[in-house]
């Protein structure tokens, strides 16, 4: 009788335990497609930093900064250092949380095992450009201004129009070239190495390199702030370093 009672109370205590568990409410994280191999890889042990669930969405810079902008509640913003600015002085940031997370450089990604590219100067990267088939970038991601730049110093920017595949986001541009619809893609060197059938061609030349950084922020409504920050404390913590720099994300 002892004995049936204590495994009921052990039983009722285990169901309790994971009812609690159960109704903790997720830390809500809106996060650039920049950092997605970074924060992929450390979710687990974030999860159990901050003992809550990460419920992330992923997109670009500026498809986050409109969900923002209509209204769509977050806890953390891990953005572009240009777009966490401005959505903190939108007030939809707390003044004074963000934190610097590293910048990425631009890269060319090919369909593994396909080509060698030599892009160690600009007049090479232009022929290399002009005998694609097709190329593709994200329309809306955050490298595209500096790769419009580029073609324009070129003098090849209309030439490339029809060959130019413009997706949405770089995860789809990307999926471009390992279907083999585009013979390459330009964007972040963080958003080329992570992906399964893509390989690095390299880095844009010295001449049009350009870095694009990325920064978090606690968001203004947050319904757990507290936990917020020792998220966003765990990220920029010498423990993440590794998992953002081995996905092309330079740290600070």
């Amino acid at each position: 009788m002892i004995r049936g009672c204590l495994l009921a109370a052990a039983f009722a205590a285990a169901l309790l335990h994971g009812s609690v568990a159960a109704q903790v409410e997720p830390l809500r994280v809106f996060s650039s497609n920049g950092v997605k191999a970074a924060l992929d890889e450390l979710q687990p042990q974030s999860e159990r930093l901050v003992g809550r669930p990460l419920a992330i969405t992923f997109g670009t810079s500026a498809s986050i900064r409109q969900r923002v902008g209509d209204g769509e509640p977050f806890d953390v913003a891990i953005l572009t250092t240009d777009v966490i600015g401005e959505l903190t002085k939108a007030g939809a940031i707390v003044p004074g949380s963000s934190v610097s997370m590293g910048r990425s450089g631009i890269g060319i990604g090919v369909r593994a095992g396909t080509m060698k590219l030599d892009l160690r100067t600009g007049d090479a990267l232009k022929h290399i450009l002009l005998a694609a088939g097709a190329v593709t970038y994200a329309a809306d991601g955050a490298s595209r201004p500096s790769i419009a730049r580029m073609l324009d110093t070129f003098g090849i920017a209309e030439a490339m129009k029809p060959r130019t595949i413009l997706e949405q986001g770089s995860i789809r541009a990307t999926a471009r070239v390992v279907q083999g619809d585009a013979d390459m893609v330009i964007t972040l060197i963080s958003e080329i190495l992570p992906i399964p059938g893509l390989e690095l061609a390299g880095p844009l030349p010295e001449e049009f390199q350009s870095y694009v950084s990325f920064a978090a922020g606690v968001g203004s409504k947050a319904r757990n702030a507290e936990a917020a920050r020792a998220f966003i404390a765990s990220l920029a913590g010498p423990d993440a370093t590794r998992a953002f720099t081995s996905k092309g994300i330079e740290r600070p």
